[in-house]
């Protein structure tokens, strides 16, 4: 069972996610909050799988939600999701850099909600490639120095180029005729490398640093 935390401070919304959540199978909403305060402390005690994070919240915000959960190693288990809308890039980036899973629009359609809770649950990035580009390209300089992307190995720096295209472990093994284990594996060696605490943020180390894939027919693993 996957667990969830909602943190929203309209109840409207908290009750529209709970409602779409509680009725999957294998989610179960076991908290909320209608603050950044209160987030935490929800967090502290429930450890969801996955919380659900509005940007925009009194007192404390998502961002400084989000700051104060990476200095928590006990709720290092913890994948945030932000929600947050286009015309807030910044703040978009500023939550990639402070730890967040990845982003889901105000206006994300139900399925792709759910599908997102479920990605971000087993580790992987929630970051459409378009917008993660855009918000790249005003706040960083893509083909910039990106520090230890010169220690990654020929099929790290692939698997790392073919992580920046949104896919998940199983359709980048399909690409590449790998197991999806050998993915993961090239995926978390990368990390340790780039020092990238999510797998979001490996996507934006792997576009500042310009890596694009090679459709050519893979190497050896």
């Amino acid at each position: 069972m996957i667990r969830v935390v909602l943190a929203d401070d309209e109840d409207l919304v908290r009750m529209g996610l709970r409602m779409l959540i509680d009725r999957e199978d294998d989610l179960a909403v076991v908290g909320e909050a209608a603050s950044g305060h209160e987030a935490l402390r929800v967090a502290r005690r429930e450890r969801p799988d996955v919380l659900l994070l509005d940007i925009r919240m009194p007192g404390m915000d998502g961002l400084a939600t989000l700051r104060a959960m990476a200095a928590e190693p006990d709720l290092a288990g913890v994948r945030v999701i932000v929600v947050t809308t286009f015309e807030i890039d910044r703040y978009v980036f500023e939550a990639l850099q402070a730890g967040a899973a990845g982003f889901l629009l105000k206006d994300t359609a139900s399925a792709d909600l759910v599908r997102a809770v479920r990605v971000v649950a087993v580790g992987e990035a929630l970051l459409s490639p378009s917008v993660t580009r855009r918000v790249v390209s005003v706040f960083s300089q893509p083909g910039g120095a990106v520090t230890g992307m010169d220690t990654l190995t020929d099929r790290e720096r692939e698997i790392v180029a073919w992580v920046t295209t949104g896919r998940t472990n199983e359709e980048i093994a399909r690409e590449l005729s790998l197991s999806p284990a050998t993915v993961r594996t090239h995926a978390g060696r990368a990390m340790v490398k780039l020092n990238a605490r999510t797998r979001a943020q490996l996507v934006v180390f792997g576009v500042r640093a310009g890596l694009t894939v090679d459709r050519r027919r893979p190497g050896p693993a």
